[in-house]
């Protein structure tokens, strides 16, 4: 605990002295797939231009969470607010979740369209042996047969919930579908429950992330009573719908997929794509080096002469080169395109992370003339489907909100009919 707390001290005041570099060599792998200095720095400055200066740094403030894993919150005070500094730290002094928070955020309120009294909710273990994860199944009161829903979420060591800055985008769905009298089942990530154990197999790759669990889900979700076993689902949302299709291909019993903002192009792409829009709204020098690195490293990925043997740290985000293989070698689309399962396909007008030019444009083509495929776009998302104006930035997630319940209602109603 100790530890983890003289960390935390060390990366706020790397954070404050402008070194970002030097918190990303902390990033454990899970953690390098959706954050680099790059993204560090946009989001530093967005907070730090929103509530001035920082005039003083708080005592860390640590906690164990399981896994091996402590959380630490660093409170910091700034001219004209606070913000903590939120990581979850390993014992080996990487950090494994990293976020910036409103200073003295509350706790996560029910979105106005979920009905607490409408279901009831019990703990689960998703998986078997060592590599087991937690999960939350919810169910609708009452009886059934009610359609069921497993829920992944985007690529990252994200708990059950998804939980970004003050937000839970998967419990949201979790209760608005479960109001609606849809079973659901979501669960804690391996990168979450088992980071340490992740970092050691120096051949994991996307499919190990999402595959195994989610088929544990899907069977766990079929064998209780008042699901119908003949209508289980898989909704993957960023990374979780790109995965959504290998997932049905190994489970050819399930009955549909919903896709959420799933990125079609190849990730290495997105990466130098998304780094340079992310430089764009902080423009200077250590913006310009976080794209040349992304940049570099994609043309690794990209190289036919990548090898299981070709270093991380040449990589982007250091994820592993045969995670990178796995990747180039998966084509999203086209394994959906081959399912010839019912799909509802969710874009975010205002994604710039996952966007309808780069990404939904592939799917539109391969399955737009499939009258089993509903495609819509909410214009007014955003990527985790949070409705608003203007162009989304980073710091748009630290604020609370909640998944727009236009998009609930599209999910429930296309579920239930389905």
């Amino acid at each position: 605990m100790a530890d983890a707390g003289t960390t935390a001290a060390g990366v706020v005041r790397s954070l404050r002295a402008g070194r970002f570099a030097e918190v990303e060599a902390l990033f454990a792998a899970p953690l390098r797939a959706v954050a680099s200095a790059g993204t560090l720095r946009v989001a530093w400055t967005e907070e730090t231009a929103r509530h001035g200066a920082v005039t003083s740094v708080g005592e860390p403030a640590a906690e164990p969470i399981g896994a091996g894993l402590v959380r630490v919150s660093v409170p910091v005070e700034c001219e004209r607010g606070t913000l903590t500094v939120v990581m979850s730290v390993d014992g080996s002094g990487l950090l494994n979740g990293f976020r910036l928070a409103p200073g003295g955020a509350g706790a996560w309120d029910p979105p106005p369209y979920a009905d607490p009294s409408a279901f009831e909710e019990r703990d689960v273990t998703v998986g078997s042996g060592p590599l087991s994860v937690p999960g939350t199944l919810t169910l609708p009161r009452g009886r059934g047969p009610w359609p069921g829903v497993v829920l992944l979420s985007g690529g990252g060591p994200f708990d059950r919930d998804a939980t970004s800055g003050p937000n839970k985008p998967l419990k949201d769905i979790a209760w608005g579908l479960a109001t609606n009298g849809i079973a659901v089942l979501r669960f804690d990530k391996v990168t979450c429950a088992h980071p340490a154990e992740v970092a050691a197999d120096p051949g994991f790759t996307m499919a190990d992330e999402y595959v195994p669990h989610a088929l544990a889900a899907a069977s766990l979700l079929r064998r209780e009573p008042g699901v119908d076993a003949a209508r289980i689902f898989v909704l993957g949302h960023s990374m979780g719908g790109k995965a959504a299709p290998r997932v049905a291909a190994a489970d050819p019993s399930l009955a549909g997929l919903v896709i959420m903002a799933g990125d079609a192009q190849p990730m290495h792409e997105a990466a130098v794509r998304v780094t340079r829009h992310l430089a764009s709204l902080t423009p200077g020098p250590s913006a310009d080096a976080a794209v040349a690195a992304i940049v570099r490293q994609a043309a690794r990925v990209a190289d036919p002469a990548l090898s299981p043997s070709t270093p991380a740290a040449d990589l982007p985000f250091g994820l592993s080169a045969p995670y990178w293989l796995d990747l180039r070698a998966y084509d999203p689309v086209a394994t959906a395109l081959d399912l010839h399962k019912p799909m509802l396909i969710l874009q975010g007008g205002r994604d710039y992370q996952v966007t309808v030019e780069d990404d939904l444009a592939r799917w539109r083509t391969a399955l737009g003339g499939r009258p089993d495929v509903a495609i819509r776009v909410h214009d007014a998302a955003d990527h985790l489907f949070f409705p608003g104006t203007g162009p989304s930035t980073p710091a748009d997630y630290e604020r609370p909100q909640h998944v727009d319940p236009a998009v609930i209602d599209d999910i429930a109603g296309w579920l239930k009919t389905t």
